[in-house]
């Protein structure tokens, strides 16, 4: 091993002092070795790179294929830049020239990609959200089983997507056509955009059957319920393994159905950020992907080439500002009851004095939510909301059992009824009061005098604002009490009768609190807390005459 020249020994940088280092002596056959694994190592990355040229190649070929394919309309004219960035310089320079619609870069690029079951893309206006709801559906236009719903409210806003759809849909897909009389795109592919409007149920059923891969609702706000949106998710189906399906919506904040949207895509997570929502099902737990994708009009800058737009929505009232300028979905123009403040009205809960009055209220329901309120009253006439019972799809019969079984046998004074109740259910049987009063639930008719609801929405109005004196209002809520505190700020006034609230908004906690709050009279000595009051005492004028 003599003739084996030792390795040069390495830098005595970070070795241990005072420790002898020997140099280590390699065999003829470990050199060998070592020089091999380097031929090896050389050759695997020769054939690494000549399989990413391959891989290149393939890709620009099919990009080109796939370009090819679109500008013929026998394909999916929807491509991605990473697809365009694939291309030669000279098919990119084509493509640029026939480019029909090219998304804006932030919320709207994210609309338009995103995987999520369900997307809601909301906030403030002149955002682009309709513009991506016409382009969105036509992702899978060159397989034969896509079939697509485009929903508004009304056929004259229907009627303004359309014709964008018109300006849009031939140039992507040439060989489209639009069929008047259906309100539908046909693609050559076979595939299907329909353009529809709903604006009740009854308008909605004729839908009920169908088949679609995509269904999206411009301005879904305008919605008071989510009625309408829960019976299209029944109608999402695909039976192309390779098409998925996608629920889309778009809207601003300061409609009708803000507070329901807002509650299921707004406030179950930060923006942008997807999250499930677990359904039970008869194969187990399963999940849904949902998401929020906010607004702004900066994100358009087609709008924001002048300032025009910019300053018209800036020189609006502070609420409106707030919704169609920034897309605060917290911000209500409307509110029926704007002396409503969390930090004011809500207190936390405590044992009510069992001296204090108790009556409870309700607004019944069954398809529609049923609300019960209890309520009690201080010697000082302050009104106490302490429990709620919120629910729907519950007869009458085993309503009556719950409520009885949430009082815990406390005394309740009276309880009040929504009068309607009280009305026959065809020739024969009790009424819905009369099968509660049967179990032993007992109520009284609600005041149904001309212009009560008037009278009521102002009583109410009286005990929710502050005493000049104590600086408190006169009716105070139980943090418990979460559909009350949920809907009353929301609630949205009339727009044909501002005296009024809207009625096809969620009204059942105020109806049930409006029913309680007109059963007491409003004069203090009426209230039968009173009788622990001191009277007081006749006081003549003058003294020698006594009057």
């Amino acid at each position: 091993m003599d003739d084996i020249a030792p390795p040069k020994p390495k830098s005595n940088l970070g070795r241990k002092r005072g420790v002898e280092q020997r140099p280590k002596v390699l065999s003829i056959a470990t050199k060998a070795k070592y020089a091999a694994k380097r031929v090896i190592k050389t050759q695997n990355d020769k054939i690494k790179k000549a399989q990413q040229l391959i891989h290149k190649a393939k890709d620009k070929k099919e990009s080109v294929l796939k370009t090819d394919s679109a500008l013929k309309g026998t394909a999916t004219a929807v491509m991605t830049d990473r697809e365009v960035e694939k291309l030669p310089p000279n098919v990119q320079n084509h493509i640029e020239e026939n480019v029909v619609f090219r998304p804006n870069k932030g919320p709207q690029t994210e609309f338009l990609a995103s995987s999520e079951r369900e997307v809601f893309y909301g906030g403030a206006r002149g955002g682009g959200k309709s513009y991506a709801m016409l382009v969105d559906p036509l992702r899978y236009c060159d397989k034969s089983y896509h079939r697509a719903l485009l929903l508004r409210r009304s056929m004259p806003e229907l009627r303004d997507m359309i014709n964008h759809s018109q300006r849009l849909y031939g140039k992507a897909f040439p060989g489209a056509k639009w069929r008047e009389q259906e309100k539908e795109w046909r693609f050559p592919s076979g595939a299907r955009i329909e353009f529809g409007y709903a604006e009740n149920l009854t308008d909605v059923l004729r839908y009920q059957g169908q088949s679609y891969t995509w269904i999206g609702i411009d301005e879904l706000p305008q919605y008071p319920t989510p009625e309408i949106y829960n019976f299209l998710r029944s109608s999402l189906r695909s039976v192309d393994p390779e098409i998925p399906v996608f629920m889309r919506a778009t809207g601003n904040p300061g409609n009708v159905g803000s507070l329901w949207v807002k509650e299921m895509f707004v406030d179950p997570s930060e923006p942008n950020i997807a999250f499930d929502v677990n359904v039970d099902t008869i194969v187990g737990k399963k999940k849904i992907t949902r998401r929020f994708i906010p607004a702004k009009l900066q994100d358009n800058p087609y709008l924001m080439q002048t300032d025009d737009y910019l300053i018209m929505l800036s020189s609006l009232p502070e609420v409106q500002r707030k919704q169609f300028l920034e897309g605060d979905w917290s911000a209500f123009e409307n509110s029926a009851f704007p002396e409503f403040s969390i930090t004011t009205h809500v207190v936390q809960p405590f044992d009510v004095p069992r001296n204090w009055l108790r009556f409870r209220t309700c607004d019944w329901g069954y398809a529609s939510a049923a609300c019960v309120l209890w309520i009690a009253v201080d010697f000082d006439n302050n009104f106490w909301i302490y429990r709620e019972y919120y629910t729907k799809r519950v007869t009458a019969d085993i309503f009556a059992r719950q409520v009885l079984e949430k009082e815990h046998d406390e005394y309740i004074r009276y309880g009040i009824l929504d009068s309607s109740t009280w009305a026959r259910r065809g020739d024969a049987g009790p009424s819905i009061a009369e099968t509660m009063i049967h179990e032993g639930c007992k109520w009284r008719p609600s005041d149904r005098s001309p212009r009560s609801r008037i009278a009521g929405k102002l009583a109410l109005h009286k005990q929710l604002s502050l005493d000049k004196d104590t600086h408190q209002p006169k009716l105070k809520v139980f943090s418990n009490c979460t559909n009350l505190i949920r809907t009353l700020p929301m609630l949205p006034v009339d727009r044909n009768n501002p005296e009024d609230v809207d009625t096809d908004a969620e009204d059942h906690a105020y109806d049930a609190l409006r029913y309680g709050v007109m059963s007491r009279s409003m004069h203090p000595h009426s209230y039968a807390a009173n009788r622990y009051m001191e009277k007081e005492t006749f006081k003549p004028a003058d003294r020698i005459f006594g009057y």
